[in-house]
């Protein structure tokens, strides 16, 4: 008969050895390896199989290591836990070392049964991080199964290459071009959201009906909505391009949310930039009554703390000091963002035949729309769309003017007024809405038939004539600022309105910025997919030489959802957009957290003489402007506030010609009205915005709650830092050919073909055959973002793990043929201690009842420990966690005797037992710490939240596993000649 072996119990089998799990049955065993994680898991059937009890030996006195042994065992042990034993059980398995600001999301979404976060932390601190870690958090712990985000297509492959990199969760991408694909694949009945478990999904996908009535009936129970201050509606919002789409998407998630035990996170930046019934209607999502709570009062304030977090960056550039109220500076984490950035203003002048094209195009514009206004209604929307279209590429560039002129106009086909609205504004306005970035760089044509007019066909020709610097002054100005920035080392992007202007700009600045410039154009001609590729083509040519500078041209199909601070940190917005929330977007793209330089540049380049940017400069941008110093922040500015501004200035335009702008703007009857409202709205939206940093700021968990959790992650689980010492210490032991370049930024290559035929198999079987058996170089890279054949130098790489997984097996192998980095035992002669003292390596394993909404949780975790003791084991000293972590940077100050090593090893080994009892009481103690942090993190303060924490229970699995014993002796005088063990063997 089969012996019984409960859960957290050691078996060999398979040749190796095993944890047993708590969803073993009768008759089959679950396993986990070792040291390995979730995808490991086997299950085993004593009935066929050899399954044995497996006793953990102790250390070998004659396999002996070096000063360095200890440190790289630790490393490689915990390297290879995927679940730690704390209360973040995701964090031993993401492949990214979160600040420890971001754990505040995490902190308030662990304190609710179901979880609902409206996160509005500023752009650029890492609202995606934060809600990837409550992602990964809630299906670590069983509380979700499945996930869906909902966001703007542009946005979609970002979502999924940051879930898949930093998170290991593989989503599948729903949009409107991948749905028929997918929908290919279901079986007779099935939904696509059964078939796929983890789903990103682009807003445009609910358009269709029955999509959107399909993902209701099948939505995840975990939902995750980016951009949310778009699916929101105001009560009383006006106008087709403002309120159908989002009372659409705003229907949609009312009926989501309606699931009172659905997880739900709304990401935005900006929760207040439309009026006060759209805010409300947004936290009328995360819980009802949060949409009419009195948030004047100290109890509506503290029930909306529980549920939102709204952070500026100077609220979080330096976080857990003394000023957050902790008693000293120990646990400080500066945040490396940019400073504020450098901006200016540069004007140009239009060249003399430019003017005179500019000049008679207003005269035409002019004709247009009062020979409409006569014809109806219609015709005058029409007319007034197609003018502005005209005006806008006018001042673009010659490139966009000629297209534009013998291009039909979208609203030329519109039936209606309304419908003419519905076509022409989206094509001409810059909504701040990223949902319409998509397709919205063409040229939008000013056209209103297929033949066209003489007179615009004759203005097309002459612009075609203008094309180059000699016609061109602000093609000029552009390659002047270009030649300015690249001369003082930085890399821009320069940002276009249409796709002419940036395809006319890469070609006219094609060897003009000198030799070590590399230039190339991302426009919508080009999918999502195509946009990254080029921009990693772009920052990858040359990638080598310091002295290469790169020079980006965009539309604003990247203005939102692509990353681009590591390649690029200066902005220069080419075309002045016509609101000015699209430069924050553009300007967010390199201005964030990762953004090497200190400051980034920003050159805001404006006609001064072609009639309309000066003005548009002057209102809104100056407002705007003001705005984010007086808060510290950006307020978006409402789209109907943005375009009652810029149609008041093409009216003035058309009436008084480009001379005439040059005046007053509001100094009509009508147009000073235009300005009040719009001071009146965007005033009441800054003022919404200050009360959210002030009154409502996130006061749910406080500063000194998350540097006690910070310390404790950091002792289990370590730093990037130790990862990358450990990998590069390890490959050079294990004879790799390294090469660190010094650029500063961390990573380094090497070259395994030398290295044990268990290194190559192991990194072979993740990086690809090729690559080792040619002996390529293997870039290990410090960030998460790697290409094919590459490495990223985080705890959860293949690669990584692969070579963590050789130097604990080849250290608990003595037999294992070559260079073992890691050993089990050493002795170091040492400067560092002034009497004898050993170091433990100790794995414990810990059984975990975890409470959860669908009933309790069994878990095996397993931590690694340093014990620290002086003197003999039968008289041992005990030393706290901090010395005992402080010998692993011992270093030999001299050789040791062979004999003198191999008798204090033995004697120590021999005393193991006389140490039990300690290292019994430490795991009892220990256990204890791992239950006052689960329920510290999931502190119940209310009845209906009990169940958080009933039934908690932290219990060690006995006895412990020493791993390693390492002894440290205080520096003797030389004596007698003998035998030496050297620092690199003792």
């Amino acid at each position: 008969m089969s012996p019984t072996y409960t859960a957290g119990s050691l078996v060999n089998a398979r040749g190796r050895e095993w944890v047993v799990l708590p969803e073993s049955a009768s008759g089959m065993l679950v396993l986990r390896p070792l040291g390995g994680g979730e995808d490991d898991v086997a299950a085993v059937f004593p009935a066929f199989e050899e399954v044995r009890p497996a006793q953990f030996t102790a250390p070998s006195p004659s396999d002996l290591g070096d000063q360095r042994a200890a440190g790289l065992l630790r490393t490689a042990l915990r390297i290879g836990f995927r679940s730690g034993a704390g209360p973040f059980r995701a964090l031993a398995s993401i492949a990214v070392e979160p600040r420890a600001y971001q754990l505040v999301p995490l902190l308030m979404a662990l304190r609710q049964r179901t979880v609902r976060l409206l996160i509005s932390d500023d752009v650029g601190i890492g609202k995606t991080v934060e809600a990837g870690l409550i992602v990964k958090e809630l299906l670590a712990q069983g509380e979700a199964s499945r996930l869906a985000v909902l966001c703007s297509p542009s946005l979609a492959e970002q979502w999924q290459g940051e879930l898949r990199e930093k998170f290991g969760i593989d989503a599948e991408l729903v949009l409107a071009s991948t749905v028929s694909r997918l929908e290919r694949g279901l079986e007779l009945g099935q939904s696509l959201f059964d078939r796929h478990p983890f789903t990103i999904i682009s807003t445009d996908f609910i358009k269709s009906t029955r999509h959107r009535e399909d993902f209701v009936r099948h939505c995840p129970d975990l939902v995750v909505v980016d951009e949310a201050h778009t699916c929101v509606a105001a009560d009383d919002a006006q106008g087709p391009a403002s309120s159908s789409t989002n009372q659409l998407r705003y229907e949609l998630l009312r009926r989501v949310a309606a699931d009172e035990d659905r997880h739900l996170l709304l990401l935005t930046a900006t929760p207040h930039s439309g009026k006060e019934s759209a805010f409300r209607n947004l936290l009328g999502l995360v819980r009802p009554e949060l949409a009419t709570v009195d948030l004047e009062s100290p109890a509506g304030r503290a029930r909306l703390a529980e549920h939102f977090v709204a952070r500026k960056r100077a609220d979080v550039r330096e976080y857990l000091t003394k000023e957050d109220g902790l008693t000293d500076d120990s646990l400080v984490e500066r945040t490396a963002f940019p400073s504020d950035r450098w901006t200016k203003d540069e004007p140009y002048k239009l060249a003399p035949a430019y003017r005179a094209l500019l000049d008679d195009a207003i005269a035409y514009a002019a004709d247009r729309v009062e020979t409409a206004g006569r014809q109806g209604k219609r015709e005058a929307r029409i007319a007034w769309w197609s003018v502005i279209a005209l005006l806008r590429s006018m001042v673009s560039s010659p490139a966009a003017a000629a297209r534009t002129l013998e291009t039909r106009s979208e609203s030329a086909a519109a039936r209606t007024a309304v419908e003419a609205d519905a076509l022409g504004a989206p094509l001409t306005r810059d909504s701040s809405d990223s949902d319409r970035l998509e397709g919205m760089d063409v040229a939008p044509g000013a056209a209103e038939s297929e033949q066209g007019d003489p007179r615009l066909r004759e203005l097309a020709a002459r612009a075609a004539e203008l094309y180059g610097p000699a016609s061109d002054a602000k093609l000029k100005a552009l390659t002047a600022h270009l030649k300015s920035l690249i001369a003082d080392g930085y890399s821009p992007i320069v940002f276009c309105r249409y796709i002419p202007t940036a395809e006319y700009l890469a070609t006219n600045l094609e060897k003009k910025l000198g030799a070590k410039t590399r230039i190339a154009a991302v426009t919508g001609t080009l999918s999502p997919q195509q946009r990254l590729e080029r921009i990693e083509q772009l920052a990858a040519e040359d990638a080598d030489d310091p002295a290469v500078r790169r020079v980006l041209i965009a539309t604003d199909c990247l203005s939102e959802g692509v990353n681009l601070q590591h390649a690029f940190d200066a902005v220069i917005h080419y075309d002045l957009a016509w609101n000015p929330t699209r430069h924050d977007q553009r300007e967010g793209r390199v201005d964030r957290y990762g953004q090497k330089r200190d400051q980034v540049r920003v050159i805001t380049m404006f006609g001064e003489d072609n009639g309309i940017d000066g003005k548009v400069l002057e209102v809104l941008f100056a407002k705007h402007r003001q705005i984010k110093k007086d808060l510290g922040i950006s307020v978006s500015v409402p789209d109907e506030t943005a375009s009652g501004v810029t149609d008041a200035v093409v009216e003035w335009l058309l009436l008084h010609g480009r001379q005439g702008t040059q005046e007053g703007l509001f100094d009509l009857d009508g147009h000073q009205e235009s300005l009040d409202r719009m001071e009146r709205e965007w005033n009441s939206a800054a003022e919404r915005e200050r009360t959210s940093r002030s009154k409502y700021a996130q006061r749910a968990i406080h500063p000194e709650e998350v540097a006690r959790e910070v310390t404790a992650v950091r002792a289990a689980l370590g730093g990037s830092e130790e990862v990358r010492a450990f990998v590069l210490e390890a490959l050079r032991d294990l004879d790799a050919q390294v090469r660190v370049p010094r650029d500063g930024s961390g990573d380094f290559a090497a070259q395994v073909g030398g290295t044990p035929a268990g290194v190559r198999d192991g990194l072979a079987a993740v990086l690809g055959g090729r690559i080792v058996e040619e002996d390529r170089e293997i870039p290990f890279r410090t960030s998460p973002a790697i290409g094919r054949g590459e490495a990223a130098l985080v705890r959860t790489d293949p690669a990584v793990g692969a070579l963590a997984s050789y130097v604990l097996d080849s250290a608990l192998d003595a037999n294992t043929p070559g260079p073992r980095p890691a050993r089990r035992c050493g002795v170091v002669t040492t400067d560092a201690v002034t009497i004898r003292t050993t170091l433990l390596l100790v794995r414990y394993r810990f059984h975990l009842t975890l409470p959860s909404r669908t009933g309790e949780r069994q878990i095996v975790a397993e931590d690694a420990r340093l014990l620290a003791f002086e003197g003999l084991p039968s008289r041992a000293r005990w030393l706290d966690d901090d010395a005992a972590a402080a010998l692993l940077g011992a270093r030999a100050a001299t050789n040791t005797h062979e004999q003198l090593a191999r008798n204090q090893i033995t004697r120590t080994l021999d005393g193991l037992p006389e140490l039990t009892g300690h290292i019994t009481e430490y795991g009892a103690a220990l256990a204890a710490d791992l239950d006052a942090s689960h329920r510290r993190v999931r502190k119940a303060d209310t009845s209906d939240r009990a169940e958080i924490v009933r039934g908690l229970k932290v219990v060690p699995q006995e006895p412990a596993d020493i791993l390693g014993v390492y002894v440290y002796l205080p520096q003797q005088p030389a004596a007698v000649s003998a035998p030496l063990v050297t620092g690199a063997e003792a």
